[in-house]
């Protein structure tokens, strides 16, 4: 075993068996404690369980390499992913808090008094939740791959094991103190390495403020090579692309099912608008650094590695070759690795970047254990909302109403134990990248709850009816593009298949809408209830009157 191999094992281990820790101490006991953690967490900590739930594989990840690969267009995941937090945060969250569910499925049924409505709600919940948490445990297969040096199918399972363990045990108690922990573990592990590689290719300790000198040294070396300029815009894909990408990740954002019930784990509207106010900033730490993790790390790609002799590599490239995610050929013959011939792997950009800047195994192995910390702790909470969706929508309200609160747990953990495996298993042999799958899951979001949630909380006149036909129609116009756009290349305008949100919130909309006028309305208790959830939780809204509650 090398030094590299002791720290990096030696640190992971010990952040699993903190996190372990903290679930075993906040065991859940009762269904509050296991949906909404009682309801009594501090906003700033909740900002940090939010971030960490919300800086998954995918940003810790993917989203610097994808960057890197896309240059200027990469930027409309950053762009749409922290704008959907200020969508969340001011539209929805408060409003959704002082109606007081466990579950978004539980809102939407309650909110267009239909238990069809909660029944797909519940659904579409797994649909998403199980499609972003085999991105996730793909990521946690990458890192346990490189770590160990074997085929990260091993590493995915592994994975699961250890996030069956704490989610099953903690639920939303246990997780959210997990997270907290995790959080301060991956902003740590994602800060110290560029840091350093800006105190090396900048002498400044800033790299937000630094790369910009570096980005203008790529543009030279870009002209050099005749390839397409890092930033020149729409070089890898449509406008439309990107303002749909865009927009499919915002919606989508606002529509997480995971992600909202965060906002549940606090005890008044005024915590939760402060818990997303607490985690933008929180989130603003990481996503303001992957540009900059990008630029840097080509940069040092295109300087250092490109041009090289075939057989005269930087040690560092061997073992990520071993993992299957980086590939070299000297297609031309000549014995020299051309820019051309180096294919980097968009999920390994993040963690290979401290071996590529030759910064020590220390921050190699805080790195490894950062990209776990970001990998678990969104699984975390995708398997929660799953074990909500299958054990309290479906099982409690719909099969078993009288159901013993030991029986609910026991349901609820089996569940996730269930989930976890097979998101593990479909995470073997993953059908994209991570950003491209956690793409889907944020379009099947866009289509179906962000509509269901944007025009329950807004628009007294939606309608059960209407709800239905709009949750259907998202999800088949949602599913439909993903299909058509991957397997048969059929696109509109050149929208790819991580842009089809934008079609399939647009239709669930048109059908919410025009159900809604064609079919009875609420009742004026329910609309009534709807023109409530608009003022202060001291306030409230009765006949046409807002009043100051007792």
């Amino acid at each position: 075993m090398d030094g590299q191999f002791l720290v990096s094992l030696s640190l992971i281990v010990a952040t699993f068996a903190l996190y372990i820790g903290i679930a075993i101490f906040n065991t859940a006991k009762q269904t509050s404690e296991f949906y909404v953690a009682s309801r009594g967490v501090p906003p700033i900590f909740n900002g940090m369980a939010i971030g960490a739930d919300w800086m998954s594989a995918a940003s810790f990840i993917g989203m610097a390499g994808t960057v890197m690969v896309l240059g200027y267009d990469g930027l409309a995941y950053i762009m749409g992913w922290t704008g959907g937090y200020l969508l969340l945060t001011f539209l929805l969250a408060p409003q959704l808090r002082k109606y007081g569910r466990y579950t978004v499925p539980e809102f939407i049924g309650d909110r267009y008094r239909s238990n069809t409505a909660r029944l797909i709600a519940a659904v579409a919940t797994i649909i998403i939740s199980f499609t972003y948490s085999v991105g996730q445990l793909s990521g946690s297969g990458v890192v346990i791959g490189r770590l160990l040096e074997v085929n990260t199918a091993v590493g995915t399972l592994i994975g699961v094991v250890l996030i069956a363990f704490y989610s099953a045990m903690g639920g939303m108690k246990g997780i959210t103190w997990t997270q907290v922990a995790q959080y301060i573990v991956l902003i740590v592990a994602y800060l110290i390495p560029v840091i350093f590689m800006s105190l090396q290719l900048t002498s400044n300790p800033a790299p937000w403020l630094s790369y910009g000198e570096v980005i203008n040294n790529m543009r030279e070396l870009d002209q050099e090579l005749g390839i397409s300029e890092y930033v020149v815009p729409f070089t890898e894909a449509t406008k439309w692309q990107f303002i749909a990408l865009m927009f499919t990740l915002m919606a989508g954002t606002a529509g997480l099912p995971h992600v909202i019930v965060r906002f549940y784990t606090v005890a008044t509207m005024k915590a939760a608008r402060w818990s997303g106010a607490w985690a933008l900033l929180f989130i603003g730490l990481l996503y303001l650094s992957a540009p900059v993790y990008a630029a840097f790390s080509r940069f040092i790609l295109m300087t250092e590695v490109a041009n090289s002799s075939i057989d005269n590599l930087p040690a560092w490239t061997q073992p990520w070759i071993n993992t299957g995610q980086l590939s070299v050929a000297d297609t031309n013959g000549d014995g020299i690795l051309q820019w051309q011939e180096l294919s980097i792997h968009n999920d390994i950009v993040v963690m290979a970047t401290p071996e590529i800047a030759n910064l020590g195994v220390f921050v190699i192995g805080l790195m490894a254990a950062g990209a776990m910390a970001a990998a678990l702790s969104t699984a975390g909470g995708l398997m929660i909302a799953i074990s909500a969706a299958l054990s309290h929508d479906i099982y409690y309200r719909s099969i078993n109403p009288k159901a013993t609160e030991s029986k609910r747990l026991l349901v609820g953990r089996y569940s996730i134990v269930i989930a976890t495996v097979a998101a593990g298993l479909l995470a073997l042999n993953p059908p994209g990248a991570i950003t491209q799958i956690v793409a889907w899951a944020f379009a099947l979001a866009s289509g179906s709850f962000f509509p269901a949630l944007l025009l329950g909380v807004w628009w007294k006149r939606a309608n059960g009816p209407g709800v239905i036909a709009g949750m259907i129609t998202g999800l088949t116009v949602t599913l439909g593009y993903i299909f058509f756009s991957q397997a048969l290349g059929i696109q509109i305008l050149g929208i790819i298949d991580t842009g089809a949100g934008v079609f399939g919130a647009a239709s669930a909309i048109i059908a919410n809408v025009i159900v809604s006028l064609s079919t009875k309305p609420p009742t004026q208790e329910t609309q009534d209830e709807v023109m409530d959830l608009r003022y202060p939780e001291q306030m409230e809204y009765k006949n046409g009157e807002v009043w100051l509650k007792d």
